[in-house]
C-alpha cells in the first residue's frame, strides 16, 4: 500500500498516519496561533487601543468580553462544520475552516484604533473575533477525527493526541513572538506599532498551513460510512440531520464530552492568559516574566501530551484524565501561591506543573471524546459537546478570574474556581464509560469498552 492510498476502515497506517498528523498539527498549531495571539494581546494592549478607560483592570475586562465572544460563536462554527463535515468529509471542512481563521486574523493586523475611527474599532474587532471563533468551532472535532480515523484502534490515544499539541505549539509561537518583540521594542513601538507584526504574519503561516493540509487524504472510516449513507438513500431511506441526530441519540454522550472539558477548559485559560493579567497587574511585574513563563511551560506541554495520550492507550482514558483533574483541583492553591512568590523561576516552576496536569486531561482527550460517537454524527457531537464546553468554562474563565481578582484583591478566590472546574471533570469521569480500544467503524453498542483488568477491544488489523 501506498502512502497516499486510503486504508481500509480500522486498519493502521505508519507512513500514512504520521503524514495525516502532520497535516493535523500544523493546521491546528496556525489556527491555535491566531487564537490565543488575540486572548495575549487582549491582555496586554487590546485594553488600551480599542477600550481605552481610566481603570485598567476595567479595560482589560471589556477586552476579555470580545475574548469570550469569539468562544460564543464556536458552537455554532461546531453545528455548521459538523453538518457538512459529516455529510461531505472532513478534509474540506478543515481547509475551510484555516481560511477562515487565518483571514479575519490577518486583517485584525490592520485594524485602525480606537483613538482613529472610535467606536467602529472595536466594533470591527468583535466581528472579526465572531468569525475566528466560528472557524475554530469546526477546527478542533475535524483535525482529531480525521487522526483518529485514520489509524487504528490500539494507539489511537497517542495518534490523536497529536493535534491537541496544536495548542501549546499555537500559543507558544504567538507567546514567542510577543515575548521577541516585547524585548527588541520600547513600549511606546509596541504599543503603536509592534502588535500588529504577529497578527500579519498569520498571513505567511495559513499558506504554510494549507499547503500541507490539501495533501492528505479523506478519512478511510468516513468514506466507508458515506458510501452505506449513499446506498440507503438509494433504496429510499431518508438520512436526518446529523446534528439533529446526535442531540436525538447521544445527547448522554455530548453532556460527557462536556464534562470532560470541562475542568481542562477553564484551567488552561486561568495557567496562560489570565496568568498574563495577574503577573502585569496585580503583582506588577513586567509583561516578559509571564510571557517567558508561558513559553517554557508551553514547551514542556507540547512534549508531553502525546505521552499522556500514549498512557491513555495502556490505561484507559479515564485513569489518566482522573490522575490530571484531580490534580489540578489541588495544584490550584499551590500555583497561586508559587507565582505570588515573584520569582520568575518559581512562576515557571508553577505554570509548568500547571500544564503537565493540563496535559493529562488533554492528551487522552481527542480519543476519549471521539470514541464516543458513531461515524455518522462524530464530527458533529465532538465539534458541539466541545465547543459548548468552550462556552461555559473557556469563555468566561478570564472574566470571573478578573472579575474575583478585582473585586476580592486575592488569589484564593480564583484558586477555589480553579479546583472546583476540575472537580466537576473528575466526576464526568466517574460516570462516563471507558472508550478504550473500540472499533470506531461499528456502532457503539457493538464495539464494548476494555474493562478494567481486561484487554482493550481490537480492530481485527490491530489483533494482527
Amino acid at each position: 500500500m501506498s502512502e497516499t492510498t486510503p486504508a481500509k476502515p480500522g486498519e493502521p497506517r505508519t507512513g500514512g498516519i504520521a503524514r495525516v498528523v502532520g497535516a493535523s498539527l500544523i493546521g491546528t498549531t496556525v489556527e491555535w496561533y491566531d487564537f490565543f495571539l488575540y486572548g495575549s494581546a487582549a491582555a496586554l494592549v487590546f485594553n488600551t487601543l480599542f477600550f481605552p478607560s481610566s481603570d485598567p483592570l476595567v479595560g482589560t475586562l471589556l477586552a476579555f468580553m470580545t475574548y469570550a465572544i469569539g468562544f460564543l460563536a464556536r458552537p455554532v462554527g461546531g453545528m455548521v462544520f459538523g453538518h457538512y463535515g459529516d455529510r461531505i468529509g472532513r478534509k474540506k471542512l478543515l481547509v475551510l475552516s484555516l481560511l477562515m481563521m487565518g483571514g479575519a486574523t490577518f486583517a485584525m493586523g490592520l485594524l485602525p484604533t480606537y483613538g482613529s475611527i472610535g467606536v467602529g474599532a472595536p466594533i470591527l474587532l468583535t466581528v472579526l473575533r465572531l468569525i475566528q471563533g466560528f472557524a475554530l468551532g469546526g477546527e478542533w472535532g475535524g483535525a482529531v477525527l480525521i487522526v483518529s480515523e485514520h489509524g487504528g484502534d490500539k494507539h489511537r490515544g497517542f495518534w490523536a493526541s497529536w493535534p491537541q499539541c496544536g495548542v501549546p505549539a499555537g500559543n507558544l509561537l504567538a507567546t514567542a513572538v510577543l515575548a521577541v518583540l516585547a524585548s527588541v521594542q520600547s513600549e511606546a513601538a509596541f504599543q503603536s506599532w509592534g502588535w500588529r507584526i504577529p497578527f500579519l504574519l498569520s498571513g505567511v503561516l495559513v499558506l504554510i498551513g494549507l499547503w500541507i493540509r490539501v495533501s492528505v487524504s479523506e478519512s478511510p472510516v468516513f468514506l466507508a460510512a458515506q458510501a452505506k449513507a449513499e446506498a440507503a438513500a438509494a433504496e429510499g431511506v431518508e438520512e436526518k440531520p446529523p446534528v439533529v441526530e446526535v442531540f436525538r441519540r447521544s445527547w448522554r454522550e455530548v453532556l460527557g464530552a462536556i464534562g470532560v472539558r470541562f475542568g481542562e477548559n477553564i484551567s488552561y485559560y486561568v495557567l496562560t492568559s489570565f496568568l498574563l493579567v495577574y503577573v502585569t497587574t496585580h503583582l506588577d511585574l513586567p509583561k516578559s516574566t509571564a510571557l517567558n513563563a508561558v513559553l517554557i511551560a508551553s514547551a514542556v506541554h507540547f512534549v508531553t501530551i502525546p505521552l499522556w495520550g500514549a498512557l491513555s492507550d495502556r490505561l484507559g482514558r479515564k485513569p489518566v484524565t482522573m490522575m490530571g483533574a484531580v490534580g489540578m483541583a489541588a495544584w490550584a492553591f499551590a500555583f497561586f501561591s508559587l507565582v505570588d512568590t515573584r520569582s520568575f523561576a518559581v512562576i515557571t516552576l508553577s505554570v509548568t506543573v500547571g500544564l503537565l496536569l493540563h496535559g493529562a486531561m488533554y492528551g487522552p482527550q481527542a480519543a476519549f471524546i471521539s470514541e464516543m460517537f458513531d461515524t455518522e454524527v462524530r464530527y458533529s457531537g465532538a465539534s458541539v459537546g466541545s465547543q459548548l464546553a468552550s462556552i461555559l468554562a473557556g469563555a468566561l474563565a478570564p472574566i470571573i478570574a478578573v472579575e474575583l481578582l478585582r473585586q476580592y484583591g486575592s488569589s484564593t478566590p480564583i484558586a477555589l474556581y480553579l479546583s472546583a472546574a476540575a472537580l466537576v471533570t473528575a466526576l464526568t469521569v466517574l460516570v462516563v464509560k471507558e472508550t478504550r480500544g473500540r472499533d470506531l467503524t461499528r456502532p457503539a453498542k457493538a464495539s464494548p469498552p476494555a474493562r478494567k483488568g481486561q484487554e482493550p477491544v481490537l480492530a481485527r488489523s490491530d489483533r494482527a
